[in-house]
């Protein structure tokens, strides 16, 4: 059982513990539980919980993987043959920039090219960019200017650089621009397309990346279960939903989670 935590959390612990016992009581197996700390405090590392009480006592203690720690090993990501190693490296850029919009642009530029230049499949490029593209959100000025370098460096590798919801908002922005005949109403309808499309895209990757890491991992998805994951229209369920699809060890499992 692996779980990813995004933000620190004083009872972090107690939850890995909760799920330990939880997994151990329905399938009556030894269970394996790591947990892969993504939050922005170097010092936070809970590994391990437990009480005591009359003479019984219980513990738990579990492995931990700190992101910000890759940080110092930046030229091993580089190197790495390993998709995940850019998803660390997004994880951290957009962590180290949250305060500086335009270093976010240049990173998220160079990360994309780093990206096409590792000879990844079709698909594996197709996901990793959605994934960069939603992790490392831009305000709209800057996010026009990623689109248009992303243009030109697809002209070479005709690789999709948004969705169709996003296309249809920024279209049917334009639209309402010229029908209101004026430069200011024509960028303002570009804004709100991008924003609404933005929106739409973002909970729709969501929910495509939450099925397909599922069928990868243990096939078929049960209709039930893929009508759930369609249905929910909160992008902060979807981000809990997703890293539990990673690292879950069963469907079961994942349902159980997210049932809570």
């Amino acid at each position: 059982m692996g779980v990813i935590e995004g933000q620190y959390d004083q009872y972090f612990a107690k939850r890995m513990y909760t799920y330990n016992y939880r997994l151990f009581d329905r399938y009556e197996q030894p269970v394996i539980s790591v947990a892969v700390l993504a939050d922005d405090r170097p010092n936070w590392r809970p590994s391990s919980y437990g009480y005591s009480l009359g003479g019984c006592r219980v513990s738990l203690e579990f492995p931990i993987f700190k992101i910000l720690d890759y940080a110092n090993d930046w030229e091993s990501l580089e190197q790495t043959d390993n998709p995940f190693g850019l998803v660390v490296m997004a994880h951290l850029k957009t962590q180290e920039t949250s305060q500086n919009a335009q270093d976010r642009l240049n990173w998220k530029i160079e990360l994309l090219r780093y990206l096409w230049m590792r000879g990844y499949s079709r698909q594996e490029v197709t996901q990793l960019y959605r994934f960069l593209d939603w992790l490392m959100v831009l305000p709209p000025a800057l996010e026009r200017q990623f689109k248009t370098e992303v243009r030109t460096l697809e002209e070479d590798r005709r690789m999709p650089y948004l969705s169709s919801l996003e296309r249809e908002a920024i279209e049917r922005g334009l639209q309402q621009g010229r029908e209101q005949g004026l430069e200011q109403g024509l960028e303002q309808g570009l804004e709100q397309g991008l924003e609404q499309g933005r929106e739409q895209g973002a909970v729709q990757t969501a929910r495509n990346n939450v099925l397909e890491v599922l069928r990868v991992r243990f096939g078929d998805v049960p209709d039930a279960v893929a009508a759930k994951i369609t249905a929910i229209e909160q992008l902060s369920r979807l981000e809990t939903l997703l890293p539990q699809a990673v690292t879950c060890e069963s469907l079961d499992a994942f349902v159980e989670f997210y049932q809570k």
